[in-house]
Formats: C-alpha cells, structure tokens, sequence
C-alpha cells in the first residue's frame, strides 16, 4: 500500500476548514449553550440547597411551635387546675360560713322561742296561781284538800 500524500493533505485541508468555519459559526453558540446550561444547572443545585436548608430550617421552627405550644397548653391546664381548686376551697369556705350563719340564726331562733314560751308560761302559771289562790280564799281548806287543791293545780299545768 502506498500512502497518497495529495489526498491526506486535502483532507488535512479541509479538516482546517471546517474547523475555521465551526470554531466561527457553531462553537461559539455551542459553547454558549453549554456555559448556559452548566450555570442554569449550577442555579437549579443551589436553589435546591436553599429549598431544602428552608425546609430543615421550617422543619424546626414547626418543633419549637409546637413545643411552645405544649408548654402553653401545659400552662393553662395547670393555671385551671389552680383557678378550680381555689374556687373548690372558696365554695367550701362559703358553704361552711352559711352553714355557720343558719346555725346562729336558728339558735338565736330557738332561744327567742323559748324565751316566749317561758313567758307564756309564766304567764299562764300566774293566771292560773291567781285563780288557785282566788279558789284557796274562797273556801277555806284544811290540809288534806289543800294538798288535793296542789295537785289538782299541778295535773292542770301539766296538761296546760
């Protein structure tokens, strides 16, 4: 085989040529379009970064809300469990006082009521000496009716 040196140095020629026109016309775009693209991907990996360093970033701030929020409900769970327990101890408290207060009322009740029955009695226990003695002056009694007259008057109060 020989080697044609007119044909290598046509195509070694146009293989110059070529590459004149690319490197003119086509590599320049091409080479923009790839430039392009590498930073469009470069921007997509950073925003994704950036979404994901905001979710883990979201992530947390929900936690501490919701921590916040547990220590919250915590509080005002124990708060009415103190607001009820007062208002426990103060019903009682007042319970206890009116239950004190109609205690009194009743006592006073019942010894202003004694009081007038005393009164009634004696009363009673006068009107009825009155008339005992009223009975003794009229007739003159010796000691046996007198005794008689005694407790016929004391079955009398005693019914009274």
């Amino acid at each position: 085989m020989s080697i044609n040196w007119l044909d290598i140095v046509i195509t070694l020629l146009a293989f110059a040529v070529l590459y004149y026109f690319l490197n003119k016309f086509a590599f320049g775009k091409l080479f923009g379009i790839m430039e392009k693209r590498r930073e469009l991907i470069a921007s997509q990996l950073n925003e994704a970064r950036e979404t994901r360093e905001q979710a883990a970033q979201y992530v947390e701030d929900q936690k501490q809300e919701l921590e916040n929020a547990r220590k919250e409900a915590y509080g005002i769970l124990e708060q009415a469990r103190v607001t009820s327990s007062k208002q426990s101890d103060e019903m009682i408290k007042s319970a206890q006082a009116e239950a004190t207060r109609i205690k009194t009322d009743s006592i006073k009740d019942i010894e202003a009521e004694k009081s007038k029955a005393v009164a009634a009695i004696r009363s009673e226990v006068g009107g009825l000496s009155v008339q005992i003695a009223s009975k003794i002056l009229e007739k003159q009694v010796d000691g046996k009716s007198q005794e008689q007259l005694v407790k016929q008057y004391m079955k009398e109060v005693e019914s009274k």
